[in-house]
């Protein structure tokens, strides 16, 4: 096969490597063979940048789609909220007294125009409530629903041996899938995949996936940047596209492979084609080195970013990935050569990496001028040791966020180029001012449990240095948040899973602010909690105090959970006492031993039973019975998780004064039964005798763990026409709701509800 050189026309300058502003065009004479002409119509390389196209109309079309749900639903939310807004006040100005009224002297008798007790007649009925008017369209309310029904069913997490490996949801699944399925259908489907011989030029199949990887770069910076233009025009945080970042990325390697391979199958070096290539490209340099300097990098990314090296590595990968990003990039735009239209996708990454550092900037705590007590410094911080060793963080600040957002928190005094997210705990209100500052600062709080690195080094300083030290923080955000807003649902239901309700409180705090203020449509929610010990809830107990005596009379039913106490079976061995809870361990026994062996209370129908119809033994077990306590289970208490840190050598004088003041507000409890002694934290309601019908209490302390499917389901009763469904916890919690909600979409098909929305969290931020 003669070689490339031989079918271009002689005297044709040798152009140098920088006049190349294309690749090389092979010129078409009467002497070119069959096939090179055959090959340079059937897909001309002048017109393969149209794979690169492709990509991005399946994007945009993606981008299109996402958007229009998002706005459909904001503004069916806001103007929803705004009609019953006006509700709210039109019927204010009826019921309320105008000043006139004290001057009417005879406005209570039948003399009045206005007859409050008329002589005859009926008396004026009460209006009836009227319903909101229906913003929403059926049919897309129908097929939105048969849309969740689908993909609110959670993918089962693929197990092998202790390890576990999780996929990303249905949605994020279908998205990745589709993408997929696109660019391998766009590589393989249009023919050739080869020429007849490399010396007609690079492989089809080898170009159409190096396009369209070059074309994804642009999306996959854009998803994995915290101030991206997808978050603002589609709502959705940076935290969830990052899951659409990663599999971006290892579809790009896949595409960068199917590039590869045929460069190997049809070498360069055969059938003259390396002769051709040194033509043009002058230096002993080796043919395929800026395709291995560009794929390297992209391998080393993808590996490092799986989860389980993730997880063990994490801080390493946090210091890594950037910069491996940017060689990647600049050996792209080495390995590209301007061919065809590459360096327009990657010019694209570079604006799109560069604007989104340059508006981070706006979200920093120390980079705004106008801020002059922040400048450079950043804010002050203080931290407490709350129960449980979890820690408190108070941040006062000018920064302004909205509930559920996260922000990442940085502390020079304790580790300078640690960086990581924490979920804001508190409310962003006129209603909660900072007592630092002349009334501008809100009191930013973040609540979490130390594991290890950076959360470990907060509790050590914490318990070193005391409560009284002030740190330095700096603050990326904030960023995320939901999407939807809680206010503009008839119910809403919130399930947390222990430090989960990091995520919720600061949501219930604003949904019952706006209840207050006549701005929500809500009308019922209920809270549930699944905490491991009693002692949690201190964490929070200002916060629930407040959900209590300020929401709306009967809306608010919130259900706690204690998980972490279990029956002791016949035979069982106690657990010994934790290391890092000798107090709690010692209370726990103190409780145990008063109140175990004490003989049980029995009812009517069993001491008849056990009398046999004897008057006399009836008599006796009567009196027996009469105010006898009754016996708790025998508890045992589960140890800290393995993870969780604790002291070397723990003792039980632990400096007192780190841990949070206590409150004094109205000796507030959580539903607990009522006892004179302070083991009313500690004792489950059910431990005392039960009510034949018991009332049904809006706040309640159970023993156990909380029946997700069946709780649903009974809420599902009081649904209204818009419900929202919040989970904030562990996995197992997670995908217990994720399936009934999916199956709670039938009731849209079937009666005049509109929706049920669903919103989860993952707890770990």
């Amino acid at each position: 096969m003669p070689s490339l050189r031989t079918f271009i026309p002689q005297g044709t300058p040798t152009m140098p490597l920088q006049d190349l502003a294309k690749r090389i065009n092979i010129k078409i004479t009467s002497s070119s063979p069959p096939e090179l002409i055959a090959a340079s119509q059937e897909d001309p390389w002048s017109k393969s940048g149209k794979y690169a196209l492709g990509w991005v109309y399946f994007s945009i079309i993606l981008l299109v789609f996402t958007c229009a749900i998002h706005w459909y639903h904001y503004w069916t939310d806001k103007i929803r909220r705004a009609t019953h807004k006006e509700e709210v006040i039109a019927k204010t100005s009826k019921t309320s007294s105008p000043d006139t009224d004290y001057e009417m002297a005879n406005l209570p008798t039948n003399c009045s125009s206005r007859k409050f007790f008329p002589g005859n007649g009926e008396l004026p009925q009460q209006e009836a409530e009227e319903e909101l008017p229906d913003f929403s369209f059926g049919p897309f309310n129908n097929a939105l629903a048969l849309v969740r029904f689908i993909f609110y069913r959670p993918i089962p997490v693929l197990r092998y041996r202790k390890r576990e490996f999780p996929f990303p949801g249905p949605g994020a699944a279908f998205i990745v899938l589709a993408a997929l399925a696109f660019v391998t259908l766009y590589c393989f489907v249009p023919q050739p995949l080869y020429y007849a011989s490399i010396g007609f030029g690079s492989p089809p199949l080898a170009i159409r996936a190096g396009m369209l990887a070059v074309a994804m770069m642009p999306w996959i910076i854009a998803l994995s940047t915290k101030a991206n233009f997808i978050t603002l025009i589609t709502g959705i945080g940076h935290e969830r596209l990052n899951v659409l970042h990663r599999w971006a990325a290892y579809i790009c390697l896949f595409l960068s492979l199917i590039h590869t391979i045929p460069f190997y199958i049809t070498p360069i070096w055969d059938e003259g084609g390396l002769s051709t290539f040194k033509s043009y490209f002058n230096g002993s340099i080796y043919p395929y080195s800026t395709g291995i300097a560009a794929l390297v990098p992209l391998i080393v990314l993808c590996l490092h970013s799986l989860p389980i090296l993730r997880h063990k590595m994490y801080e390493l990968f946090v210091a890594l990935h950037v910069p491996i990003s940017i060689v990647y990039l600049g050996m792209l735009f080495w390995h590209c050569h301007n061919y065809l239209t590459s360096w327009n996708y990657l010019w694209a990454t570079t604006a799109i990496w560069l604007a989104s550092y340059c508006v981070r900037l706006f979200y920093l705590n120390w980079t705004k001028p106008w801020r002059q007590s922040s400048l450079f410094i950043g804010d002050s911080a203080a931290v407490t040791i709350l129960p449980e060793n979890a820690v408190k963080v108070t941040i006062p600040t000018q920064v302004k966020w909205t509930p559920g957002q996260y922000v990442y928190l940085r502390m020079p005094g304790i580790s300078i180029f640690e960086n990581h997210p924490f979920t804001i705990a508190s409310l962003c209100s006129n209603d909660f001012r900072s007592d630092f500052g002349e009334g501008q600062y809100r009191d930013m709080t973040l609540v979490f449990r130390p594991f290890g690195g950076f959360t470990r080094k907060v509790l050590q300083s914490a318990v070193d240095k005391g409560p009284e030290h002030v740190y330095q923080a700096f603050i990326d955000g904030p960023y995320g948040g939901m999407r939807r807003d809680l206010a503009s649902f008839d119910t809403v239901i919130l399930f947390a899973g222990g430090s989960g309700i990091t995520a919720i409180v600061s949501q219930l705090l604003d949904l019952i602010k706006k209840m207050r203020d006549g701005k929500a449509v809500t009308k019922r929610v209920h809270l549930v909690w699944a905490l491991k010990r009693p002692e949690t809830m201190e964490w929070f107990k200002e916060e629930i105090r407040i959900c209590r005596e300020f929401a709306p009379p009967e809306t608010v039913h919130c259900q706690f959970f204690i998980t972490a106490a279990k029956r002791m079976l016949p035979g069982q061995q106690q657990i010994p006492p934790s290391p890092s809870r000798p107090l709690h361990d010692l209370l726990h026994k103190q409780i145990d031993s008063t109140f175990q062996g004490i003989a049980s209370k029995r009812n009517s129908a069993l001491i008849q039973d056990a009398a046999a119809g004897d008057p006399e033994k009836m008599r006796e077990l009567r009196d027996e019975n009469e105010d006898a306590i009754s016996a708790l289970p025998h508890p045992t208490f589960l140890p800290p998780p393995k993870k969780a840190y604790t002291r070397n050598k723990p003792s039980l004088t632990i400096p007192t004064q780190n841990l949070a003041p206590a409150q004094d507000k109205k000796n507030f409890d959580f539903g607990f039964p009522s006892t004179p002694t302070m083991l009313q934290k500690n004792l489950m309601r059910f431990a005392f005798m039960p009510a034949l019908n018991p009332k049904k209490s809006s706040w309640s302390t159970e023993y156990g763990r909380p029946d997700i499917p069946y709780m649903l389901k009974g809420f599902e009763r009081e649904f209204g026409k818009r419900t929202c469904v919040f989970v904030c916890g562990p996995p197992s919690m997670r995908v217990d709701v994720q399936r009934v909600v999916a199956g709670m979409q039938r009731g849209v098909w079937s009666s005049d509800r509109e929706e049920v929305f669903l919103h989860t969290e993952n707890y770990a931020i």
